[in-house]
């Protein structure tokens, strides 16, 4: 468990200095958007994924893979340094915690709340945008919205925003009749 308080602490302390010289070089905004990519690689590339996780890999070879992405996605520069030292230093392993972390200072620093919606029914871009200015007036601040579509609900939605949750699905009111029948 040790290693595990280890792993998140470490991985804050590596995304603030990425965010600290990013925003000292005033890359912020490029650095944030090719993090995201490199995030959404490794959720959609089983191989990539797997080369990161494969503790066999030499120092070499992930050098080289990460100066080929970096230079065929045009990275800036100090994202490449950056996930080159992560290899150099052995913690690579942990990019996913480190940019994720990251991006979320990103978020914080420009005062958006995080929100996570659920939904039973396909939403259109144009409902979700318009979910996502209800809730920016109601919050009182800009919110960075995470969708996800969730058949499993039945139906309605499952909102939350920073500590608050709103869950009007059916799927929870099922939940919630089958309780006070078990209490019963």
């Amino acid at each position: 468990m040790k290693n595990k308080g280890f792993a998140i602490t470490s991985a804050e302390r590596y995304s603030l200095a990425l965010y600290e010289l990013a925003s000292e070089k005033d890359v912020l905004t490029q650095v944030e958007d090719q993090s995201s990519s490199i995030l959404n690689l490794i959720s959609t590339s089983k191989d990539f994924s797997n080369l990161i996780k494969d503790p066999t890999n030499s120092q070499e070879n992930l050098l080289k893979v990460i100066s080929d992405i970096s230079n065929n996605n045009k990275f800036d520069n100090l994202l490449k340094s950056f996930l080159s030292f992560l290899i150099t230093k052995r913690r690579f392993f942990y990019v996913e915690q480190i940019l994720k972390s990251f991006i979320e200072i990103c978020s914080q620093k420009r005062g958006e709340l995080k929100a996570e919606l659920k939904s039973a029914k396909k939403l259109s871009s144009d409902e979700i945008s318009k979910i996502t200015d209800e809730l920016t007036k109601k919050f009182s601040s800009k919110i960075k919205l995470n969708y996800e579509h969730d058949e499993s609900l039945i139906g309605g939605l499952l909102v939350q925003v920073g500590s608050t949750m709103v869950d009007t699905s059916i799927k929870n009111k099922l939940q919630q009749i089958e309780n006070r029948m078990i209490e019963a």
